[in-house]
């Protein structure tokens, strides 16, 4: 049975400080999660960039790992984002996660050539989350710009339609200009 957040307000309302923080301690000591979240909370662009490297190089790993063979676990890179975004809420270092997880991808499918059908899915719907979240705003739009160009023009030989699915949703963000291309 787990309690509900009104619940809890109300029996944190009774604590004192000093419990509080015995509480919030035992916490931190119990999961790595709530370690995250505190450090954001109180170290904050510090614990950012650190939560980032790990799990850049975490994604990274699934494609390209340092040793061994590529794992392609795109449910654990998948995951790796999601946990990052819900730790730190840093949207837009979240979007650059997004974007490299479907770089990675694309570097991967042209070094050991073409991939299956659900590979591509996963990255162009990650692909169109990001270029959905520039269509909605420019500044994004405007810090990803050349990056999502070069996964477009990374792609053009791809199978299974891999290309022209990133190409709608490119160019659906509406700033680029089909025509200009």
């Amino acid at each position: 049975m787990k309690i509900k957040v009104s619940e809890l307000k109300k029996e944190l309302k009774e604590y004192d400080q000093k419990e509080l923080i015995q509480l919030i301690t035992e916490l931190f000591k119990t999961s790595k999660d709530v370690q995250s979240i505190l450090s954001v909370k109180f170290l904050g662009d510090k614990a950012t960039e650190e939560l980032y490297s790990q799990a850049k190089k975490s994604i990274e790993n699934e494609f390209f790992p340092d040793r061994g063979e590529p794992k392609l676990r795109l449910a654990n890179a998948k995951k790796t984002i999601s946990n990052f975004g819900k730790l730190t809420g840093h949207e837009l270092k979240t979007l650059d996660l997004m974007l490299f997880y479907v770089e990675q991808g694309v570097k991967f499918t042209n070094a050991y050539g073409n991939m299956y059908d659900s590979f591509y899915n996963s990255l162009a719907m990650m692909y169109d989350k990001v270029t959905s979240k520039c269509g909605m705003e420019e500044e994004y739009y405007n810090h990803f710009a050349e990056r999502l160009e070069n996964v477009l023009e990374n792609t053009v030989d791809m199978d299974w339609g891999f290309y022209e699915e990133l190409a709608e949703s490119y160019y659906n963000t509406g700033y680029p200009n089909e025509d200009d291309e």
